[in-house]
């Protein structure tokens, strides 16, 4: 199949619609709400961008997904599950077939043969998930020293006279 060259104001559109795809990669963005944005039908975006980037648009973001999961295989401490759903694949099954489609090999047998090559120690799971998911919502810092916890004014934890006064 032969595709004709693009013009820059194409490409330039596809390019954004690649960039977006590489940012968010872990969300369910409809090939449709890509090709409205870059000014093509949804059939004739599809053509453009395999024919700019080599591959549709949704094995990008597939192939994107994978390797991303491949990083955090080799360096963080969750299970596999957790990695699948943090990439945004919506079921272990695919993404077990995706992973291996690409890779040769399963996630658990990429993690066993990432560690028998040795590396950085992985990173806890925990900070792995805040990394991708942002830090929750806490309580309030404490206040400083020397400040009234109910007031905000200076003074002891009662909200009395200070001493020495």
């Amino acid at each position: 199949m032969t595709y004709r060259k693009a013009d820059v104001g194409s490409l330039r559109m596809l390019r954004k619609a690649r960039d977006r795809i590489d940012r968010d990669y872990r969300e369910e963005i409809a090939i449709a709400a890509l090709a409205s944005d870059a000014g093509y039908s949804r059939e004739h975006f599809i053509r453009a961008f395999r024919a700019a980037y080599g591959d549709t648009p949704g094995r990008y973001r597939t192939r994107r997904r994978v390797e991303r999961a491949r990083e955090l295989l080799r360096s963080a401490n969750l299970t596999v599950t957790e990695i699948c759903y943090l990439v945004g694949f919506s079921s272990v099954g695919t993404f077990s077939s995706r992973f291996s489609e690409q890779t040769g090999m399963s996630p658990t047998r990429y993690r066993a043969e990432a560690a028998a090559r040795g590396g950085p120690a992985p990173i806890p799971g925990c900070f792995a998930l805040m990394w991708e998911t942002g830090l929750p919502d806490g309580p309030a810092p404490a206040p400083a020293v020397g400040q009234d916890r109910t007031s905000g004014e200076a003074g002891d934890p009662a909200g009395g006279v200070p001493s020495g006064a």
